[in-house]
């Protein structure tokens, strides 16, 4: 029997264990029996119980302990607490508690079987949505980037296009947006693929060695220079080369890389003579190069020799639809390096996740599952596993306003301050807002008036 169908009753009254296993449904249930004094979270974790039946009888406080101390355990677990009859009111707090359902005595056989029939329905549901998104993931994933939003999948496509071309690339975005993996991607569907891909951290060279990691030198061009050094340009030869953060470059580099991009070659430190190289030249940043050039701290005419083609990686937070792909993604691998078995992410962390604006991008969601992952003892991860910062986060007002402030909230409600939230994290920017809701300009202009939000 699947794991996911056991059963577990919890009561001091046999006589419901021999209700429950002779009803009908039960054949598709392995039931399990305990009393409310035994170990039962021993039967939870030994016997992979997903559905337990607690009977409270006229106590239903002390069903409550037992269901919350259930769900700390395991908070996938359905929980169905039975007993006396109760008011409506006394019945929501239960469930608002946790409680799956709430089943009243006498237990009736019909009554029971429809409950468990339920939830036979959900658990299936739940296996299809979990098979869907493994689908989804295969569906969207793309040489190492994974994203079905609509604007990484057009950069999916360029990516694709211009792979093919021995032409230089600049890729743009915010620090851990997935700079490296599109490089990576592009030499990986280029005629090059087979020849070396040299990556250069430029934010890790001190600005002394830049020439000599860049360009090499010769024995004897300075002191303790004892043998000849080949730089990462004559490393990549026949291949690509990609320059991480170009703007940590100091100026008087910049001029020799210009060089290397117009003649293909350069004169390592000490030589007499000019090395030709044939190298495809990827590049990267998360700084406006172009308020560089104005400022004086980036050469013009390199950026344009850079920029012929430029790849805007957008943010996590324009991407929320990606959540949930990249949490199914980094679990998986975060399980085959750890050997866990974590299936996903509480419902409060979902939450929270698609609230929090992830400054850190791609890189910081990866990097907080890891942890999380290496921390959490249960098949989730839940809110006590994430770092400080992301507990003690407080969501922008717009966020807040998205779970209705305590009442049932109108899909105008949502539209409303779900706008005025991307207003925030676009810092009023329209155009990208419009584009996040996949709208018109002058829809939204419409609906801003609409609503009477002032930008």
């Amino acid at each position: 029997m699947d794991a996911q169908t056991n059963l577990l009753i919890i009561s001091d009254d046999f006589s419901l264990y021999e209700t429950v296993k002779t009803a009908p449904v039960a054949v598709d249930f392995n039931v399990f029996f305990a009393q409310t004094g035994d170990n039962f979270l021993d039967v939870v974790r030994d016997h992979g119980i997903r559905v337990v039946l607690v009977d409270a009888g006229d106590a239903p406080a002390a069903g409550l302990v037992i269901m919350k101390k259930i769900k700390k355990a395991d908070a996938l677990v359905d929980v169905l607490v039975g007993g006396d009859p109760l008011g409506r009111e006394a019945v929501l707090d239960l469930i608002h508690a946790g409680a799956t359902d709430f089943v009243p005595k006498p237990y009736k056989r019909d009554i029971l079987g429809d409950i468990l029939r339920r939830l036979t329905r959900k658990r299936d549901l739940r296996r299809e949505t979990l098979h869907l998104e493994k689908r989804l993931e295969r569906k969207y994933s793309f040489e190492g980037l994974i994203s079905r939003n609509p604007t990484m999948l057009e950069i999916f496509g360029l990516i694709e296009n211009i792979a093919k071309y021995f032409s230089s690339v600049l890729i743009t975005g915010e620090t851990g947006t997935g700079k490296e993996v599109a490089a990576r991607a592009i030499h990986g569907l280029s005629p090059l693929k087979d020849r070396a891909l040299v990556v250069c951290d430029c934010a890790a060279i001190p600005e002394n060695l830049f020439e000599s990691e860049l360009f090499g030198y010769k024995k004897g061009a300075f002191t303790g220079a004892d043998r000849d050094k080949r730089g990462l340009f004559e490393e990549a030869d026949g291949g690509t080369i990609f320059l991480d953060e170009i703007a940590e470059i100091p100026t008087a580099v910049q001029a020799k890389l210009l060089r290397v991009l117009e003649s293909r070659e350069f004169r390592p430190l000490g030589a007499n003579e000019s090395t030709a190289v044939d190298v495809r030249v990827l590049a990267a940043t998360n700084r406006d190069l172009a308020g560089m050039v104005r400022s004086g701290g980036f050469r013009e005419d390199l950026l344009h020799r850079l920029n012929k083609v430029v790849i805007e990686l957008p943010p996590l937070r324009e991407r929320p639809e990606d959540i949930s792909l990249l949490v199914r993604h980094f679990l998986q691998a975060a399980n085959g390096r750890f050997g866990k078995n974590v299936r996903g992410v509480s419902r409060e962390v979902q939450k929270l996740f698609l609230k929090y604006a992830w400054p850190g991008n791609v890189r910081e969601l990866a990097n907080v599952l890891e942890s999380a992952a290496m921390l959490c003892k249960k098949d989730f991860i839940d809110v006590a596993n994430l770092p400080k910062y992301l507990r003690d986060y407080v969501p922008p007002e717009g966020a807040v306003a998205l779970a209705g402030h305590g009442r049932l909230a109108t899909l105008s409600d949502l539209e409303r301050d779900y706008i005025a939230y991307l207003l925030k994290v676009t810092k009023g920017n329209l155009r990208q807002t419009a584009k996040i809701l996949s709208i018109s300009r002058t829809t939204l202009y419409n609906k801003l008036a609409k609503y009477g939000i002032r930008n």
